[in-house]
């Protein structure tokens, strides 16, 4: 997955967890795409600063999703959720019967998950 996007999906799920002065850079870094050195001359500290600030953060934000693994949950449901979709534009379009016992599978494991 992309950087950036995995970025602001650990922030989706736990930036919470973050104090309002991390949560703050880490958003103009992450959700605003602001440079470092923007957000240094923005918040009266170094670069240096800020790269320290994001990169605690980010492995702060993972650690959390290394125990609860919230962002692969949600991933993987999502998927199942597409695969869903799909079944039932091709059940609509062939009337096959057989194509619900899939969509009761994997709406089966989505349940197990959660």
């Amino acid at each position: 997955m992309e950087t950036k996007i995995e970025l602001a999906y650990l922030y989706d799920f736990y930036g919470e967890l973050l104090n309002e002065h991390q949560r703050q850079i880490y958003e103009d870094f992450v959700l605003n795409d602001l440079s470092l050195g923007e957000i240094a001359a923005e918040e009266g500290i170094s670069r240096q600063g800020v790269h320290d600030l994001v990169k605690r953060c980010s492995k702060k934000l993972q650690d959390y999703e290394d125990k609860l693994h919230l962002v692969e949950k949600f991933l993987h449901i999502k998927e199942d959720v597409g695969q869903i979709h799909e079944l039932a534009k091709q059940c609509k379009e062939s009337h096959d019967e057989n194509i619900l016992n899939d969509i009761e599978i994997i709406s089966n494991q989505i349940l197990e998950e959660l």
